[in-house]
């Protein structure tokens, strides 16, 4: 999925040595959270657009673009204190989470240079990261009715 950098995003992206770094920003949503879980790659607490985010160590792989083929990417978030694991436990495994990456510079947080929002699955934790495959729901493979009227559902109707 393409997206249209600025001027001054594609000189920092086709820079060697750029003046300053791309920022990444995440925000994980899930229905039973008041609030997104808003964090950063910088080193530092970061204000984007009136939301703080809270810095914090994780590895991403973008999106891949590949034809006829949906976006996928990996997440790992360092495990540090309990309320990422006490969350995931609430929800049963962070069954419905989304996150939404977004990159952007720290001369002008508030233009996202890019910003994609993907479904959160297979979330894995253990005692030092918890890790999540980010991708598009295939809702076009997905049954139309919670149960159909056929002979296995219904043994005897037949």
């Amino acid at each position: 999925m393409p997206n249209a950098y600025t001027s001054a995003g594609r000189r920092v992206i086709f820079s060697t040595s750029p003046s300053e770094p791309i920022l990444y920003l995440l925000e994980i949503t899930h229905p039973d959270l008041d609030e997104p879980v808003r964090i950063t790659s910088d080193s530092v607490n970061f204000v984007s657009r009136g939301h703080e985010y809270v810095s914090c160590q994780f590895s991403l792989t973008l999106p891949d673009d590949v034809a006829e083929q949906t976006p996928k990417a990996s997440l790992g978030v360092a495990n540090i204190g309990r309320e990422l694991t006490q969350w995931l436990e609430y929800s049963r495994g962070g069954k419905g989470a989304k996150c939404r990456i977004i990159q952007c510079l720290r001369s002008d947080p508030d233009v996202f240079e890019y910003d994609m929002t993907l479904d959160m699955s297979g979330i894995f934790i253990d005692n030092l990261a918890v890790a999540a495959e980010l991708g598009f729901q295939n809702t076009l493979m997905l049954p139309a009715v919670a149960v159909r009227y056929d002979p296995k559902t219904t043994p005897g109707g037949w």
